[in-house]
């Protein structure tokens, strides 16, 4: 294993540090990651909602907000459908509760035994049957052309909330919110289903407060050495609409101050100090003219005590907002303050509403979504909610696994929680997982935690024994197809776990991996991908062929008839060489930091609490450290035990460490007690019989040189 630290500027990691208010090593750490402009690490330093983009950025939000409460109001039946997996059961559960809340009738489902993934015509007849009027689709629907002209036909709207990427075709739905539809102007395109969830659901609680679809503008002025600069905003549900920026001076044009007026006409004008703005603004309409503004000085500094009694210059320094973005001006100062001041006043959109957020960071997480831009900030929200959660399925389910009351890392959702949850979809109930996150009856509750506790030890054995059987077959045709896919087709294999399979391939090979099994004369397939491979080209490639096929970059499902499976392998092994591979790196070991043996100590779990949350893309932190010495190891594990527990000693402090499946290593001699070696390892929390303790999980040991 070789291992790879990026050399830095000493300078630039001082640069950063001052900037940004960081250690060293935290500013040395964003640096080797490539984050360092301001827009990247607002997501890697702050966790509030303002720095997340307004749902009604959606094209279509304000549609479906109000073909929503006028379903509330006609009192219609809504029937929420979602998918099977973690993403698709928190999206529904989410979509569920904000419904609920906003007083709809709800009914919801997801494909329950070997269904297929999507609406399906079945399920669009019944609500029919039932007198249904409007069809929810979350984490699905983008691709269900078929059933939403059925639904169409039969007077049923349907609302499609999904994050796969879209056809080139859109279905005839009333409305869509899906980052991912081409032309679409909401700015993040990689949340999850369960985050546009989310948006639905505030958007939905914004709709109740007076601000709903109101026409306010944002003014501020201000004497320049140039002149009188005057900057205005109109915004609509928190958004900005139009900006106007003028100066006025002796060369202003003539038609300028024309031009402020119509901006202004009919609107309502918000300021910030309404004495220092009416004074600057009769310099430009005489003393004589009736100015109206609201003031909004008071309410911002009744709401954020620390404001009090400080000008907007003064307010302007305290605001965190230029650092990340140094084009911020004036008025999007003000802009930030009215919007943080509407969070705090109306607690659904703020406080409130990271409720919602626990089950964003389940579904975020599970589903493999890069933690970038916005989704760092609802993970790193969703992880604080999680970790005080009220919601009392989780909590049972949390008990059940024995999490409950432990401070838990995203790396213990994704190893310990979210496969739970997920292996209720795969063995074909995903029902109990909503139902579990649903239900109020306590002994409900209960019951269906152990449940899914153990659906997902049967989910581990028929992965355990289905990976036996397919190994053999993936290196044939990881050599048959060059080293640059592989392919496995058994039709033993249970359909909820080829993913899985899949998954465990592509990251044993080192390459994307298609696992196939049969199913009522249907081949279907999930494909997990990486090293760049142009997942949606590939499916496109294969269209005329599939039946049903979506997903995004890394993971992706499809289904064809049996009767078509030679054609897809000949297709798919002539098509193979137009998709190039990024190089693999698979015995490279990317380090964040070098420690000297001074830095080895316990607060060193602050940085790496600092720079959660870690998953897709970001990678827990990698440290370095040489000359520690083995105090003392052993083995550890069961039947035939293949790890090895380590005591490093690092001069002021001792660690304790676990190295996974390195009995060989051991029994080749590479170390033995009483060496001295340099480590490359991770730090993170151990709790045992109540008691928190720090270990180091070793990535790799050689003997030292010092």
């Amino acid at each position: 294993m070789v291992w790879n630290k990026k050399e830095l500027v000493a300078e630039e990691v001082r640069n950063l540090a001052a900037r940004y208010d960081l250690g060293l090593l935290e500013s040395s750490i964003l640096l080797r990651r490539g984050v360092s402009d301001g827009e990247s690490l607002l997501s890697y330093l702050e966790d509030d909602l303002r720095f997340t983009p307004n749902p009604f950025l959606f094209k279509d939000m304000e549609d479906v907000v109000d073909r929503l409460t006028g379903a509330r109001d006609d009192e219609e039946t809504v029937l929420v459908f979602g998918d099977r997996d973690a993403d698709g059961i928190t999206s529904t559960v989410i979509l569920v509760e904000g419904f609920q809340a906003l007083g709809l009738k709800v009914e919801w489902r997801v494909p329950q035994g070997d269904a297929a993934y999507g609406l399906t015509l079945e399920a669009v007849d019944t609500f029919a049957e039932a007198g249904g009027g409007l069809i929810v689709t979350v984490d699905c629907g983008i691709s269900n052309f078929k059933e939403i002209e059925h639904a169409r036909q039969l007077g049923i709207d349907v609302l499609v909330i999904d994050h796969h990427v879209a056809p080139e075709e859109l279905p005839p739905a009333h409305a869509f919110i899906n980052p991912k539809i081409a032309g679409e102007t909401y700015p993040f395109a990689s949340l999850a289903a369960c985050a546009v969830a989310s948006k639905v659901v505030w958007a939905l609680r914004f709709a109740e407060t007076p601000l709903y679809n109101q026409r306010m503008c944002l003014l501020h002025s201000r004497q320049t050495e140039d002149g009188l600069l005057v900057e205005v905003v109109r915004l609509v549900n928190l958004t900005e609409r139009r900006r106007l920026r003028l100066l006025f001076n002796a060369k202003s044009r003539s038609d300028d101050l024309a031009t402020l007026v119509t901006f202004l006409q009919d609107q309502e004008i918000f300021v910030f100090d309404e004495k220092v703005q009416i004074r600057l603004m009769r310099q430009l309409f005489g003393a004589g003219v009736e100015i109206g503004v609201f003031d909004l000085a008071p309410q911002i500094r009744q709401t954020f005590p620390s404001l009090a009694n400080l000008s907007f210059d003064e307010v302007r320094a305290k605001s965190r907002l230029p650092r990340y973005r140094p084009e911020t001006g004036d008025l999007d100062i003000l802009i930030s303050l009215f919007t943080s001041s509407v969070y705090k006043v109306y607690p659904s959109l703020g406080v409130d509403f990271l409720a919602v957020l626990d089950l964003v960071a389940l579904g975020t997480l599970a589903d493999l979504m890069p933690l970038e831009g916005e989704n760092r900030i609802l993970v790193k929200l969703g992880m604080q909610s999680l970790n005080t959660t009220k919601r009392e399925g989780l909590r049972a389910l949390l008990m059940r696994l024995k999490m409950l009351g432990k401070p838990l890392s995203t790396t213990d959702v994704s190893w310990s929680l979210t496969p739970v949850i997920n292996a209720a979809g795969r063995l074909g109930c995903p029902e109990k997982a909503v139902e579990l996150l649903l239900t109020t009856d306590e002994e409900r509750r209960r019951t269906l935690a152990v449940e899914m506790e153990n659906l997902n030890h049967q989910r581990r054995q028929l992965g355990s024994t289905a990976w036996d059987q397919v190994l053999p077959a993936a290196r044939i045709s990881f050599e048959a197809l060059a080293q640059k896919f592989v392919l496995v087709y058994d039709p033993s294999i249970a359909r909820g776990i080829t993913g899985i399979l899949a998954s465990r391939l592509m990251n044993l090979l080192g390459v994307p991996a298609v696992v196939v099994t049969l199913q009522d004369d249907r081949c279907i397939g999930s494909l997990r991908a990486n090293r760049g491979f142009e997942t949606r080209r590939f499916l496109d490639a294969f269209s005329d062929l599939f039946t049903d096929y979506g997903g995004h970059d890394q993971a992706a499902g499809f289904n064809f008839p049996q009767e078509k499976r030679s054609e897809f392998e000949a297709r798919l092994a002539s098509i193979l060489p137009g998709f190039p591979l990024r190089s693999g790196g698979e015995d490279l070991l990317e380090v964040d930091a070098d420690l000297p043996l001074e830095y080895l100590k316990p607060d060193l779990l602050n940085v790496v609490d600092r720079l959660e949350p870690y998953g897709e893309g970001c990678r827990p932190l990698v440290f370095t450290c040489k000359g520690l010495s083995i105090v003392n190891l052993d083995l550890v594990g069961k039947a035939g035990a293949q790890h090895v527990r380590l005591t490093l000693d690092g001069g002021a402090h001792k660690w304790p460490a676990i190295y996974w499946n390195a009995l060989d290593r051991l029994e080749q001699g590479d170390f033995a007690a009483g060496d001295r070696v340099d480590a490359a390892f991770q730090i993170s929390r151990n709790y045992f019989q109540g008691q928190e303790k720090l270990q180091m999980t070793i990535l790799d040991l050689v003997r030292s040189s010092l």
